[in-house]
């Protein structure tokens, strides 16, 4: 079957966390900045979990699974995330549990992964999410911008790769995975985002902050920001006039503007970025890479595809 879908094990990329418990909504909902009590089964967000000055320790995405919220993140926010949580769920009636090492995590990418996940019903709103069995094994499969995530016990990871792998999922690579994610605008924490981004620089208030919600750790920096001012610098996308690395100042004539955190090669759109970049270099500006031997870069708006 020409399934049309790439398959990765990301298990060893990320974290993931569970919340249970009669108040896990509720005491994760004043922790995170998007809207968690109002979730219902099968549902899903992104958030972020932040300092008292609105500063990002981690993005996640939080799954509801009917028994408890199932929380996935970069494997370099694991530890400020499960700190800032533990602390926050002091007094309620809430359990914390690790599920790093219990789990497995494979990506399906591309139009065909639902039919090759077997979950054609799956809905297409992002981390909608449901059980499934594949090889026997039980597994969650999540829906994700880009195709569905299977979530299954570590145990059970090589068999499911296996099964997925013989209804059609071709082998890609990491480089192959990163192609796409830049092309999507997706920034990654550790790499294009750290602990001195606020969530509206790295464009995440669409998706992944409520306004509406109760109050939050960081959220009056948050508000006050969206409310009242401008960010300094956005997350923006660069088409580069060849190929760079990653770490590369980045100059608007003679200022320093940003730095280029991702670079990958496009099949289609050549070489392109993701940058942190400040509000005076606008979607059209012309930049120049130091140091990259005459490499230059354009401003534009995300996404790039």
């Amino acid at each position: 079957m020409d399934a049309r879908a790439g398959i990765l094990d990301r298990s060893g990329h990320g974290g993931r966390l569970a919340i249970s418990g009669a108040e896990a909504r509720p005491a994760l909902n004043g922790i995170v900045t998007n809207e968690v009590e109002t979730l219902a089964p099968g549902r899903g967000v992104l958030a972020a979990v932040l300092t008292p000055k609105g500063k990002m320790l981690g993005d996640l995405r939080i799954l509801d699974t009917g028994d408890e919220l199932l929380l996935d993140m970069e494997r370099s926010a694991l530890q400020a995330i499960f700190d800032a949580i533990r602390h926050g769920l002091v007094g309620y009636d809430a359990q914390l549990d690790k599920r790093t090492l219990q789990t497995g995590l494979l990506s399906l990418l591309g139009p065909g992964s639902r039919d090759v996940a077997g979950a054609p019903g799956l809905p297409d709103e992002e981390l909608s999410n449901a059980p499934g069995e594949i090889a026997g094994a039980p597994v969650r499969l999540i829906s994700t911008d880009l195709g569905v995530d299977v979530l299954c016990s570590a145990d059970d990871t090589v068999r499911v790769h296996t099964a997925l792998v013989e209804a059609g999922a071709a082998e890609i690579s990491e480089d192959d995975a990163e192609v796409l994610r830049v092309e999507s605008g997706r920034p990654r924490y550790g790499v294009d985002l750290d602990e001195s981004v606020i969530p509206q620089e790295a464009g995440l208030n669409e998706r992944a902050v409520s306004f509406t919600k109760g109050c939050y750790v960081g959220q009056e920096t948050v508000a006050r920001l969206f409310y009242k001012g401008r960010p300094n610098r956005r997350l923006r996308g660069l088409r580069l006039s060849g190929p760079a690395g990653p770490g590369l100042a980045l100059r608007l004539g003679e200022r320093e503007v940003g730095t280029l955190t991702s670079s990958v090669v496009s099949p289609t759109l050549g070489p392109i970025g993701l940058a942190l970049v400040r509000r005076e270099a606008e979607p059209g500006a012309e930049l120049e890479l130091a140091g990259s031997g005459g490499v230059t870069a354009t401003v534009v708006a995300l996404p790039f595809a």
